[in-house]
């Protein structure tokens, strides 16, 4: 099936789920623990209404946005996820482009199967490089200064990684990073071999950005030891914007502020670090009565429609950012298919602006 058959971020998922093997698929989509994280940022999501109004002027809508002084033409952007070209070879460049395209962040994980110079420059300067502290530091900061010699103005610090969470569905296909083949994993991919052989042509994924000196990246190494002494030594050294991620708690959000950061984005990391955490939309509203209505608050984590990203603007986001359903779409019909997907979460937001009687963002966020 072509990207005709994609409707909805769920057709996207119901097609790559067919396509792609089993191991891949669950480390995509699964969450920590038994997933009941995930469900609840569902359910919050799922429980906010939009109150619709009649008989306005809204012929005419505007979908872009301020963004740190820049104008992005839509108010949702890619979330820095690890080795997306697991998802269908090129994956990386295919979410560069459209980044591009539209003048909207695309989020460089730290762990992308594709050098951080290669990823701005085909995204035009629209990306932002995502940063994992990690061990002693001292790489840490080497991706710092690496980042800043390749031009990005942006640094997403994630903090909500201090061990990796224990995904089960992973775990249940010996899913490992650096990724590796045993039995297990030849058997599911010989039942995939649409997958199997364009990856296999393409050559096996690789976390492009530690393939430098001085850097040996082990992903279970731990992240505990980042403090507040170490984002105080990242402000001080980066020179551009710098967005925390991964906050929950309101207190933190304030202390992130203090700190001199320019913006805090609200995430559960998509579910996948703890099954017991709190709604991500859920502490939304509460992370931005703690910061005050002027600081700029991101938001990640259960989105799945162009309705999800008006209630998070609602909630007192100022920009989201989409994750996993980008992986699914471009499996599922690859840049076409993400290209479709990404007309269908415009038009539902488009859709959901009119319904609600807006034409602009910050009419939709008053």
């Amino acid at each position: 099936m072509g990207p005709s058959a994609i409707h909805s971020a769920e057709d996207a998922r119901r097609l790559a789920r067919r396509r792609l093997p089993w191991m891949v698929f669950d480390y995509i989509d699964g969450a920590a623990g038994a997933e009941v994280g995930a469900a609840r940022n569902r359910a919050a999501l799922a429980a906010m209404t939009l109150r619709p109004r009649v008989l306005r002027d809204v012929s005419e809508r505007s979908l872009s946005t301020d963004l740190f002084g820049k104008q992005a033409r839509r108010p949702f952007g890619i979330a820095p996820m690890g080795m997306c070209n697991l998802s269908t070879p090129g994956a990386d460049l295919m979410l560069a482009r459209l980044a591009a395209r539209n003048l909207v962040p695309l989020g460089v994980s730290t762990v992308a199967s594709t050098p951080m110079e290669q990823l701005i420059e085909a995204a035009e300067g629209n990306a932002w490089f995502q940063l994992y502290f990690s061990g002693d530091g001292a790489g840490t900061f080497k991706l710092v200064e690496r980042a800043q010699a390749a031009g990005y103005e942006t640094l997403v610090l994630t903090v909500d990684v201090p061990e990796v969470g224990r995904r089960p569905r992973e775990l249940r296909h010996g899913f490992k990073m650096p990724f590796r083949i045993g039995p297990r994993q030849f058997v599911d991919f010989a039942l995939h071999p649409r997958w199997s052989l364009a990856t296999l042509f393409r050559g096996k994924p690789q976390m492009a950005n530690f393939q430098m000196d001085g850097y040996d990246f082990d992903r279970t190494e731990s992240r505990a030891r980042a403090t507040w002494d170490t984002l105080s030594r990242l402000r001080d050294t980066w020179g551009g914007k710098l967005v925390v991620k991964g906050v929950l708690d309101p207190e933190d959000a304030r202390a992130v502020k203090a700190a001199g950061v320019d913006a805090v984005q609200v995430s559960s990391h998509g579910a996948r670090q703890l099954d017991s955490a709190p709604s991500a939309f859920e502490a939304l509203s509460a992370i931005r009565a703690a910061v005050g209505p002027e600081y700029p608050v991101f938001y990640d984590s259960g989105l799945r429609s162009g309705e999800d990203v008006a209630k998070a603007l609602k909630q007192g986001a100022d920009f989201v950012f989409f994750g996993r359903v980008m992986q699914f779409a471009m499996a599922a019909a690859g840049e076409a298919g993400l290209q479709q997907l990404w007309e269908v979460l415009s038009d539902e937001f488009s859709i959901a602006m009119a319904q609600i009687g807006v034409t602009t963002i910050s009419e939709l966020k008053a």
